[in-house]
């Protein structure tokens, strides 16, 4: 017995410091802006492309902030793109707001990053915000990570999100969000880790990102969050992850699109954080549960399950995910989903990217376009 607790315990201690992050990032609450304070111009970056049925939604959250100075600026490719409707919309429904429609011809590999480059020669404002187009908010979402950059230490903001989910494919997804990227994400900054970043929300500011080469030099890299506070990290600031929290769509409704989902984001994290991934599996407490029973070693196991059930609801709690929280039962199946995403991810360097599907190199740049 004291072999087994011997094998299990680097995922029994993992799971244990994952409940003591998460405990003190809750009691940490909303991020409070200060009683006066001199706030800077805000542009809120905005790449965009096609619609779902919570694109307006989130864009409306977008221009209801409660901020004394900002602008959205929307960068668009194609001209037909139907997105561009529900931005006409949006300006009439909240003419007092500078909203821009930018039309992007910057090539580059990363798509994404061609329209940032072409958004951020149009931005007027000191502060940039970027955030995906599908992210809702409230009306203080601006101030919120806004805030913190009043420290000068601070280069980047980022926020945890929960995921809406409308199939039962997306239902387990959010799951895996809520219990397994959100924890991990709060852990690595718990323990000090300066240079993570989040496509939900990015805040930093114009001139530490230019001075770390600008959004071209994100150009050919797929995790181009995670790029962009590695070079402002590197000017010598962090990353300080917000506890204010976001909403995303997942987009991909079937059970394949959310393995392709899932594939991308691994081999995207094994190419940015190399050897680190080879330790994934520790996280998967779920898999080492099952091994524990399988050698008919029910203590280790039922810690295991116990602890791996428990930091999933509280992380759900904290990102106030009723949904995931319904679910965490079913965190230690989802390891077993995980671990065999991380074996995938060792099997090949191609990921689907929407209607794309993309090659990428060890250090997770954009090599070629292949097709689907």
């Amino acid at each position: 017995m004291h072999l087994f607790w011997l094998l299990f315990a680097p995922a029994f201690a993992y799971q244990c410091l994952s409940l003591i992050c998460l405990f003190k990032f809750r009691e940490r609450g909303r991020d409070a802006p200060p009683a006066s304070v001199n706030w800077p111009a805000v542009s809120v970056l905005k790449p965009v492309r096609g619609v779902d049925p919570n694109t307006y939604e989130a864009f409306v959250s977008q221009a209801e902030q409660e901020y004394p100075q900002f602008e959205i600026l929307f960068g668009i490719r194609e001209e037909n793109d139907p997105v561009i409707s529900a931005i006409r919309h949006l300006q009439q429904q909240f003419p007092a707001v500078p909203i821009r429609v930018i039309r992007c011809t910057t090539a580059a590999p990363n798509g994404k990053v061609g329209l940032l480059i072409d958004l951020s020669r149009e931005a007027r404002y000191p502060i940039w915000v970027v955030n995906d187009g599908d992210i809702k908010v409230t009306k203080n979402y601006l101030t919120a990570v806004v805030t913190p950059l009043a420290d000068r230490s601070i280069g980047v903001v980022t926020c945890p999100y929960r995921a809406y989910s409308h199939s039962m494919a997306t239902r387990w997804e959010a799951l895996g969000i809520a219990s397994d990227f959100i924890p991990s994400t709060i852990v690595a900054q718990s323990l000090g880790v300066r240079d993570f970043g989040l496509g939900s929300t990015l805040a930093f500011r114009a001139e530490d990102l230019l001075l770390a080469g600008g959004f071209e030099a994100l150009a050919d890299y797929l995790a181009d969050d995670f790029q962009l506070a590695r070079r402002i990290a590197s000017l010598g600031k962090r990353a300080f992850l917000s506890s204010y929290v976001v909403e995303t769509s997942l987009g991909e409704a079937s059970w394949r699109g959310t393995w392709n989902h899932q594939l991308r984001w691994a081999r995207t994290i094994k190419a940015s954080k190399g050897a680190g991934y080879v330790g994934l599996p520790i996280t998967h407490a779920g898999l080492w549960a099952a091994i524990a029973l399988a050698c008919g070693a029910w203590i280790p196991a039922v810690a295991l399950i116990a602890t791996r059930i428990s930091t999933g609801l509280l992380s759900s709690v904290m990102l106030r995910s009723l949904s995931t929280a319904a679910l965490c039962w079913l965190t230690p199946v989802w390891d077993l989903y995980a671990f065999a995403i991380w074996v995938a991810a060792w099997t090949g360097n191609t990921v689907r990217w929407r209607d794309q599907i993309l090659r990428i190199d060890r250090e997770g740049r954009i090599r070629d376009r292949l097709k689907p």
